[in-house]
């Protein structure tokens, strides 16, 4: 089969070519004459066809959603049919973060740690309802969501969700993947949320003390004085 052969796969937006001819001028030109042939395809189609089927997770299971994410890994699902060979366990060779499950405070700053350690470009899925809004879980103790200490790009809702749902979360990652631009992105930057700044780990240390920062303070009174950091957007007044 040649290049130019249609039942041949490749990254979108490829085309195959030949030259005109041979160079000794006998015979017509062509990829099956033995000519010799070139490939043609846009930068940005082939990097984000490279980029979206060689996504490396890095897992933060804190939960039993983590079960569902083992799952999705094992032979029943497999996530290398997404090109997902492996889970990366060591952040500075990951490209995508699942948070799976609840976060209490104390572990606020190692979830940010380990986003920082992560290369760009990278993405986030918050998987379960404890890891998208604190679920059931609302007390002093737990983030009430871990958009408030990192950016997330896919949030996958469930108690806990299938492993369908977390592939699914993973193909819009793709999605996302596909439809942006590289060359304009090398360094991406992340976008300050209003009321929720993106949390340094020095002042997440600050807040992740177990009393006198009680979120539940805070809603039930805004007499009482504590020293607990402003939430604007808490789901309760």
């Amino acid at each position: 089969m040649g290049l130019n052969d249609p039942s041949r796969g490749g990254a979108p937006g490829t085309e195959a070519r030949s030259l005109p001819g041979h160079p000794d001028g006998s015979g017509q030109g062509g990829v099956f004459s033995g000519a010799p042939g070139f490939l043609t395809t846009r930068l940005d189609a082939v990097v984000n066809w490279s980029r979206e089927n060689s996504l490396w997770p890095m897992p933060f299971g804190t939960a039993c959603c983590a079960i569902e994410m083992m799952a999705t890994a094992a032979s029943r699902y497999d996530l290398a049919r997404f090109g997902m060979e492996r889970m990366s366990f060591s952040p500075r060779q990951a490209d995508m973060l699942i948070c799976a499950g609840r976060v209490p405070y104390k572990m606020a700053s190692v979830l940010r740690r380990i986003w920082e350690q992560m290369p760009q470009p990278k993405w986030a899925i918050s998987m379960g309802a404890c890891a998208s809004s604190g679920g059931v879980f609302d007390a002093y103790s737990m983030v009430q969501g871990i958009d408030t200490i990192i950016p997330v790009d896919v949030y996958v809702p469930g108690c806990p969700p299938r492993p369908e749902g977390l592939i699914y979360g993973i193909l819009m990652i793709q999605e996302k993947i596909r439809r942006s631009k590289p060359t304009e992105d090398w360094i991406a930057e992340e976008d300050l949320i209003e009321g929720l700044p993106t949390l340094s780990p020095e002042t997440v240390d600050l807040i992740a003390a177990p009393f006198g920062n009680s979120t539940n303070q805070n809603r039930s009174s805004g007499l009482i004085s504590t020293g607990a950091v402003v939430r604007p957007n808490d789901r309760q007044p």
